[in-house]
Protein backbone atom coordinates (compact mmCIF):
# COMPACT_ATOMS: atom_id res chain seq x y z
CA UNK A 1 0.00 0.00 0.00
CA UNK A 2 1.21 3.37 -0.80
CA UNK A 3 0.37 6.71 0.81
CA UNK A 4 -1.60 7.83 -2.17
CA UNK A 5 -4.35 5.13 -1.77
CA UNK A 6 -5.18 6.06 1.83
CA UNK A 7 -6.18 9.62 0.94
CA UNK A 8 -7.88 8.99 -2.35
CA UNK A 9 -11.55 9.89 -2.88
CA UNK A 10 -14.39 7.81 -4.25
CA UNK A 11 -15.08 10.66 -6.67
CA UNK A 12 -12.58 10.32 -9.47
CA UNK A 13 -14.12 12.36 -12.31
CA UNK A 14 -15.85 15.72 -12.65
CA UNK A 15 -19.00 13.91 -13.77
CA UNK A 16 -19.10 11.97 -10.45
CA UNK A 17 -18.62 15.24 -8.56
CA UNK A 18 -21.61 16.84 -10.30
CA UNK A 19 -23.79 13.79 -9.57
CA UNK A 20 -22.85 13.83 -5.86
CA UNK A 21 -23.52 17.59 -5.54
CA UNK A 22 -26.91 17.27 -7.23
CA UNK A 23 -27.80 14.25 -5.07
CA UNK A 24 -26.81 16.22 -1.96
CA UNK A 25 -29.48 18.79 -2.82
CA UNK A 26 -32.19 16.62 -4.41
CA UNK A 27 -32.33 13.78 -1.86
CA UNK A 28 -32.96 15.98 1.24
CA UNK A 29 -35.52 18.11 -0.61
CA UNK A 30 -37.33 14.99 -1.81
CA UNK A 31 -37.36 13.56 1.72
CA UNK A 32 -38.75 16.83 3.13
CA UNK A 33 -41.51 16.99 0.49
CA UNK A 34 -42.48 13.36 1.13
CA UNK A 35 -42.56 13.95 4.89
CA UNK A 36 -44.83 16.99 4.51
CA UNK A 37 -47.13 15.01 2.26
CA UNK A 38 -47.26 12.25 4.87
CA UNK A 39 -47.94 14.64 7.77
CA UNK A 40 -50.64 16.66 5.99
CA UNK A 41 -52.22 13.64 4.36
CA UNK A 42 -51.73 15.19 0.95
CA UNK A 43 -54.29 17.93 1.63
CA UNK A 44 -53.60 21.16 -0.16
CA UNK A 45 -55.24 24.36 1.03
CA UNK A 46 -56.27 26.85 -1.61
CA UNK A 47 -58.13 30.14 -1.65
CA UNK A 48 -61.30 28.44 -2.91
CA UNK A 49 -61.35 25.90 -0.07
CA UNK A 50 -64.57 26.36 2.02
CA UNK A 51 -62.57 25.84 5.22
CA UNK A 52 -60.56 28.96 4.39
CA UNK A 53 -63.56 31.24 3.73
CA UNK A 54 -63.80 34.39 5.84
CA UNK A 55 -66.90 33.07 7.62
CA UNK A 56 -65.31 29.71 8.48
CA UNK A 57 -62.14 31.36 9.78
CA UNK A 58 -64.14 33.88 11.83
CA UNK A 59 -66.22 31.04 13.32
CA UNK A 60 -63.08 29.16 14.37
CA UNK A 61 -61.53 32.29 15.87
CA UNK A 62 -64.63 33.60 17.63
CA UNK A 63 -64.31 33.98 21.42
CA UNK A 64 -65.74 31.26 23.63
CA UNK A 65 -67.47 33.84 25.84
CA UNK A 66 -67.86 37.53 26.34
CA UNK A 67 -67.82 39.90 29.28
CA UNK A 68 -71.15 41.50 30.12
CA UNK A 69 -71.32 43.88 33.05
CA UNK A 70 -74.35 43.80 35.34
CA UNK A 71 -76.70 46.66 34.66
CA UNK A 72 -75.72 47.01 31.01
CA UNK A 73 -78.35 46.57 28.29
CA UNK A 74 -76.59 43.39 27.16
CA UNK A 75 -76.87 41.85 30.65
CA UNK A 76 -80.62 41.21 30.40
CA UNK A 77 -80.27 39.72 26.93
CA UNK A 78 -77.32 37.55 27.95
CA UNK A 79 -79.11 36.32 31.09
CA UNK A 80 -82.26 35.48 29.16
CA UNK A 81 -80.26 33.66 26.47
CA UNK A 82 -78.24 31.71 29.04
CA UNK A 83 -81.35 30.75 31.00
CA UNK A 84 -83.18 29.75 27.84
CA UNK A 85 -80.27 27.51 26.85
CA UNK A 86 -80.05 25.96 30.32
CA UNK A 87 -83.76 25.61 31.07
CA UNK A 88 -85.56 22.49 29.92
CA UNK A 89 -87.82 23.35 27.02
CA UNK A 90 -90.94 21.40 26.20
CA UNK A 91 -90.93 19.78 22.78
CA UNK A 92 -94.00 21.73 21.78
CA UNK A 93 -96.04 24.42 23.47
CA UNK A 94 -98.76 22.95 25.62
CA UNK A 95 -102.28 23.78 24.64
CA UNK A 96 -104.28 25.94 27.00
CA UNK A 97 -106.47 23.49 28.82
CA UNK A 98 -106.80 24.04 32.54
CA UNK A 99 -104.88 22.91 35.58
CA UNK A 100 -103.50 19.72 34.05
CA UNK A 101 -101.64 21.50 31.26
CA UNK A 102 -100.53 24.27 33.66
CA UNK A 103 -99.14 21.61 36.02
CA UNK A 104 -97.37 19.79 33.18
CA UNK A 105 -95.82 23.06 31.97
CA UNK A 106 -94.74 23.81 35.54
CA UNK A 107 -93.22 20.32 35.83
CA UNK A 108 -91.26 20.62 32.57
CA UNK A 109 -90.30 24.29 32.51
CA UNK A 110 -90.73 26.01 35.88
CA UNK A 111 -89.81 23.29 38.37
CA UNK A 112 -86.07 23.67 37.75
CA UNK A 113 -86.11 26.98 39.65
CA UNK A 114 -89.44 27.14 41.51
CA UNK A 115 -89.14 23.58 42.78
CA UNK A 116 -85.62 24.09 44.16
CA UNK A 117 -85.49 27.82 44.93
CA UNK A 118 -82.63 28.32 42.47
CA UNK A 119 -81.53 31.93 41.84
CA UNK A 120 -83.89 33.19 44.54
CA UNK A 121 -87.06 31.88 42.89
CA UNK A 122 -89.91 31.41 45.37
CA UNK A 123 -90.63 27.72 45.84
CA UNK A 124 -94.05 26.41 44.93
CA UNK A 125 -96.14 26.24 48.11
CA UNK A 126 -93.92 28.62 50.14
CA UNK A 127 -96.66 30.97 51.40
CA UNK A 128 -94.22 33.38 53.04
CA UNK A 129 -92.13 33.84 49.88
CA UNK A 130 -95.19 34.17 47.64
CA UNK A 131 -97.22 36.53 49.90
CA UNK A 132 -95.62 39.83 48.75
CA UNK A 133 -95.76 38.71 45.13
CA UNK A 134 -99.42 37.72 45.37
CA UNK A 135 -100.15 41.03 47.10
CA UNK A 136 -98.59 42.89 44.12
CA UNK A 137 -101.35 41.42 41.95
CA UNK A 138 -101.74 39.02 39.08
CA UNK A 139 -100.90 41.66 36.47
CA UNK A 140 -97.45 42.13 38.03
CA UNK A 141 -96.90 38.37 38.25
CA UNK A 142 -97.98 37.88 34.63
CA UNK A 143 -95.66 40.69 33.49
CA UNK A 144 -92.69 39.19 35.38
CA UNK A 145 -93.36 35.74 33.93
CA UNK A 146 -93.92 36.97 30.38
CA UNK A 147 -91.09 39.51 30.18
CA UNK A 148 -88.66 38.15 32.77
CA UNK A 149 -87.39 39.77 35.94
CA UNK A 150 -83.96 39.53 37.60
CA UNK A 151 -82.85 35.92 37.08
CA UNK A 152 -86.30 34.91 35.81
CA UNK A 153 -86.00 34.47 32.03
CA UNK A 154 -88.69 35.45 29.56
CA UNK A 155 -91.53 32.90 29.72
CA UNK A 156 -89.51 30.86 32.20
CA UNK A 157 -86.91 30.12 29.54
CA UNK A 158 -89.41 28.51 27.16
CA UNK A 159 -90.13 31.10 24.46
CA UNK A 160 -92.37 28.58 22.67
CA UNK A 161 -95.07 28.95 25.32
CA UNK A 162 -98.16 30.96 24.47
CA UNK A 163 -98.90 33.94 26.72
CA UNK A 164 -102.12 32.26 27.86
CA UNK A 165 -100.16 29.18 28.94
CA UNK A 166 -97.73 31.33 30.94
CA UNK A 167 -100.66 33.06 32.67
CA UNK A 168 -102.24 29.65 33.42
CA UNK A 169 -99.00 28.45 35.02
CA UNK A 170 -98.77 31.64 37.11
CA UNK A 171 -102.37 31.07 38.27
CA UNK A 172 -101.50 27.45 39.11
CA UNK A 173 -98.42 28.48 41.12
CA UNK A 174 -100.37 31.19 42.98
CA UNK A 175 -103.19 28.73 43.80
CA UNK A 176 -100.63 26.28 45.22
CA UNK A 177 -98.92 28.99 47.29
CA UNK A 178 -101.84 30.79 49.01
Amino acid sequence: MNDHDEHSSVIKTPKQLIVVILAAFIVPITVIVLLTQFVTGGISVGKNDPAMSDEAVAKRLKPVGELVLAGSPQAATATAAANAAAAPVAAAPAATGGANSAKSIYDTTCFACHGTGAAGAPKLGDKQAWAPRIKAGNATLYNSALKGKNAMPVKGGNPGLADADVRAVVDYMVSQSR
